[in-house]
């Protein structure tokens, strides 16, 4: 699976590196084996190895760690908090892997403004526990946001809970300083200002990039005030196409939602199954309740309570949905989503995660399509021999419905070939995606997944991708392969 480099020049890149850097490069195994792999679906006992990995601490040191990559034509792959699952952070053409944690430092917190600058390597936990102390709040908490660092977050472009409301990466994300594969630091960007018409949008570029056009080390994001309140409610309906209408009936009555999830039934399972765990008692959920919608409001206090007795208003006597009247199954689903807390032990979700792990489909699908791409998904995890976790509808694009969906599976990483399995199913139902005028990826990225195959969605203009490839990174240094090949998609 791996490339390797000559050993000529990464026995004189380590050198080079081992002069300003310290014990902070290091070629030991021990450590390299910490970074030889991320959450994306591979055979249980494989692992890929970097040659080296750094930790710099600031943009210079990383310009000069590229200065060296790039005389001695050896990768540079970035590495945040692991938990991606499209195999972007895997060194799999060798190379050197940089630890972006060790620039952890909050730069400016201007409240006036209502800006942070931060480095790349800080985790969204950690940002939020520092802006908390004053009152302020970053939303884009995806939920590995323990774990996911900020760079993650502009690189691969994921999802959070609270993309209703205040939408992905690119709504918050308002300058940032990259470091090239032409070993150039770039400032990319409008300062704090919102939006700009001059120029070309650059700092767009960056967004979803995985790494493949540099590494990103500084960012000025926008920020708001903590909400002094929060609750959370969920309807059940009769299909997800009637949860999305209905939703998209509340946002056009003007009612303000923070965060809204449709679940299918597979997916409703597992909080029934916690509820009944929890408390001895089978949950009140009807037999024609195929979809589950969760939706968090917050604010003011009587705001949300107006906007909540609304909202609930106009789902039960226009859609006949059914309030879920166990609160306790709806905070719990909120402890899960939201604060990454769990029962141990009494769970099938994280726990079976023993047995099989994790996988997903991530298309992103026109609205109006979800049963459609619901009943191509039981068809493919059959026809494949994937293991049905089921459906969850990100909404992602402020004040609008919009399905980011991950069709979940649990994947069977015992053999190689059962690995090969989910991604023909991810194959399949990435090419389903584009028949329903959609897109393959929504929030995991290519990866060394979807490389090559992509161009099925983007045609022509992927040969300009390529291009815009060479002007950042002539050399192809920067997280190669990553985009334009996958080990997957033969």
């Amino acid at each position: 699976m791996k490339t390797s480099m000559g050993q000529n020049s990464i026995a004189e890149a380590f050198k080079d590196l081992e002069q300003f850097l310290g014990d902070r490069v290091t070629q030991s195994p021990i450590h390299r084996m910490v970074y030889s792999r991320d959450w994306s679906p591979r055979e249980k006992n494989a692992a890929t190895f970097p040659d080296l990995v750094v930790i710099p601490k600031t943009t210079d040191e990383m310009v000069r760690i590229a200065e060296i990559a790039y005389q001695y034509e050896v990768p540079i792959v970035p590495y945040g908090g692991g938990t991606g699952m499209g195999g972007g952070a895997v060194a799999w053409k060798g190379g050197i892997l940089v630890e972006t944690k060790g620039m952890n430092q909050v730069i400016e917190i201007d409240e006036k403004n209502m800006t942070v600058t931060v480095q790349t390597g800080m985790t969204i936990y950690e940002l939020n526990e520092i802006l908390a102390r004053k009152g302020l709040w970053f939303p884009h908490e995806p939920e590995s946001k323990r774990s996911c660092t900020v760079g993650a977050c502009i690189g691969n472009n994921n999802d959070s809970p609270f993309g209703l409301r205040y939408g992905k990466i690119r709504d918050y994300l308002t300058n940032a300083v990259m470091v090239t594969g032409r070993a150039e630091a770039v400032r990319l960007g409008q300062r704090k200002a919102l939006f700009s018409s001059t120029g070309y949008r650059l700092i767009d570029l960056i967004i979803g990039s995985e790494g493949t056009l540099g590494v990103v080390t500084e960012a000025t994001l926008r920020i708001f005030l903590l909400p002094k309140t929060r609750q959370v409610r969920a309807y059940l309906f009769r299909s997800l196409n009637e949860a999305a209408e209905g939703l998209e009936r509340v946002l056009s009555a003007g009612l303000t939602v923070e965060s809204a999830h449709i679940h299918c039934r597979n997916r409703l399972r597992f909080y029934c199954h916690a509820y009944r765990q929890k408390f001895e008692r089978e949950p009140n959920v009807p037999e024609w309740a195929e979809a589950i919608l969760f939706l968090s409001f917050s604010g003011d206090e009587k705001i949300v309570a107006f906007t909540m007795d609304r909202a609930t208003q106009i789902l039960i006597e226009e859609y006949h949905s059914k309030p879920v009247g166990e609160t306790e199954m709806v905070q719990d689903y909120w402890a899960s989503k939201h604060l990454l807390e769990y029962i141990p032990f009494k769970q099938k979700w994280p726990d079976s995660q023993r047995q099989k792990k994790f996988g997903a489909a991530d298309l992103g699908l026109p609205i109006g399509q979800l049963d459609e791409g619901y009943r191509y998904y039981i068809e493919m995890a059959k026809k494949w021999d994937q293991s049905i976790l089921g459906l969850t509808v990100y909404n992602s694009s402020p004040n609008k419905a919009s399905a980011s969906i991950s069709f979940a599976v649990f994947v069977d990483d015992s053999s190689e070939e059962s690995i090969r399995r989910f991604y023909q199913y991810v194959r399949e139902m990435s090419e389903k995606a584009i028949a329903l005028e959609g897109t393959m990826s929504s929030y995991i990225g290519d990866g060394d997944r979807l490389g090559g195959f992509n161009q099925l969605e983007h045609g022509l203009s992927f040969e300009y991708m390529r291009r815009i490839k060479e002007a950042f990174d002539p050399k192809n240094i920067m997280n190669p392969g990553k985009k334009f090949e996958s080990l997957w998609m033969k």
